[in-house]
């Protein structure tokens, strides 16, 4: 029986510590640490805090290097682990990706890899760890087991965020909370870490070669028509429908013409990019879309709210139509590139409400033939 107890005893002082602020035990938290500045200042506002840290640095891909989450993990002491998910990134993310380009997609893989990888291992650890909760250096607010933008509205991330399970919610922290860019890297640098002045990244993170490059290499090219949507003109040849994007301008290599180029829709089946010239071109606007592989942060009917069809857009009003298969039509008036593949995430205020996969495009209640 006292042998019994003693175990207890040591199990308890292993994973708590008690809080010199109080006699409150301190939670333990693992976080997910990059060797990026965001990654690292959320582990000093936790310690600052009074919780007990624990760094998990993910390896997806073969020439990841781990040297600066170990050099930040060392620096900070606290304790460290580097684990191998290539294997499964590759199946989950790297896969999914291609075959969404392959299907004439715009995949947007940072909103699945958070839900199927990064946070789903981040939970595995927090249970192999012994921890209360999990932590990462996203832009975002989390209370009363709700999503809310970020304080720093240019930095925001809750987009990415939409698809996170609620189950998961209460044990979910984001310590940079209420703090600009410039306030991180000088909480770093005060850390004196050096990653302090590290650039943002911005690309997608699997991919360190040309984009171009990376889709010829993964994904078999064919040459096709580019044809005017406005005249029907065949107007020039594309390279590949993988290397083109709804809205896209730039990169389209055709000329004879001065007014603007964009890319309104691809047929994958015939092999045919369709433009059209001028920004204020109707082929570019759309008045609904259907979504699917539906992810609701809240048990609330909504009908209407705000939604985001792409990260770097301002929020639309929109309204809602539940459909029985667990599709939402959204509803709104004259949005442009709306894409299939994208993240359409709706908000109610600064409240993330969730969102889905944009699956069909539509004008005037029909799908839109071109996209």
């Amino acid at each position: 029986m006292l042998y019994s107890l003693f175990l207890y005893y040591i199990n308890v002082v292993k994973n708590y510590r008690i809080d010199r602020k109080g006699d409150t035990m301190t939670k333990r938290v693992v976080v997910g640490l990059s060797g990026g500045v965001d990654s690292s200042a959320a582990i000093i506002k936790l310690q600052e805090m009074g919780y007990e840290v624990v760094g998990v640095t993910f390896r997806f891909i073969d020439d990841f290097d781990s040297t600066d989450a170990i050099d930040v993990a060392n620096k900070l002491g606290i304790e460290h682990y580097v684990i191998d998910y290539r294997k499964e990134f590759k199946t989950e993310v790297v896969d999914k990706f291609l075959n969404d380009y392959k299907s004439g997609l715009t995949p947007n893989p940072c909103v699945h890899c958070n839900r199927y990888c990064k946070f789903n291992y981040l939970f595995e650890c927090m249970k192999k760890y012994n921890c209360d909760y999990v932590a990462t250096g996203h832009y975002a607010n989390i209370r009363d087991g709700k999503i809310y933008k970020s304080f720093d509205l240019d930095k925001d991330q809750s987009y990415f965020l939409y698809n996170l399970p609620k189950n998961m919610m209460g044990n979910i922290l984001f310590p940079l909370e209420g703090l600009t860019k410039e306030e991180v890297r000088s909480i770093a640098l005060k850390a004196g870490l050096d990653n302090y002045s590290k650039k943002d990244s911005f690309d997608v993170c699997f991919i360190n070669t040309d984009f171009r490059n990376y889709i010829s290499n993964n994904i078999r090219q064919r040459i096709g028509d580019v044809i005017n949507i406005q005249t029907g003109e065949k107007v020039g040849k594309h390279k590949g429908l993988a290397f083109y994007t709804i809205g896209q301008r730039k990169g389209l290599d055709i000329g004879g013409t001065k007014d603007r180029m964009f890319v309104v829709g691809k047929d994958v089946e015939k092999n045919i990019l369709y433009i059209c010239l001028g920004e204020d071109s109707s082929y570019l606007e759309s008045d609904s879309c259907i979504i699917g592989d539906v992810n609701l942060l809240t048990d609330d009917i909504i009908n209407e709210c705000n939604a985001k069809f792409r990260y770097r857009m301002s929020d639309v009003p929109v309204e809602l139509e539940y459909l029985d298969n667990g599709e939402i039509i959204v509803k709104y008036d004259g949005v442009k590139r709306v894409t299939p593949g994208q993240a359409c995430v709706l908000y109610k205020d600064d409240q993330c409400l969730g969102g889905g996969i944009i699956k069909e495009v539509r004008k005037n209640n029909k799908k839109l033939w071109y996209i």
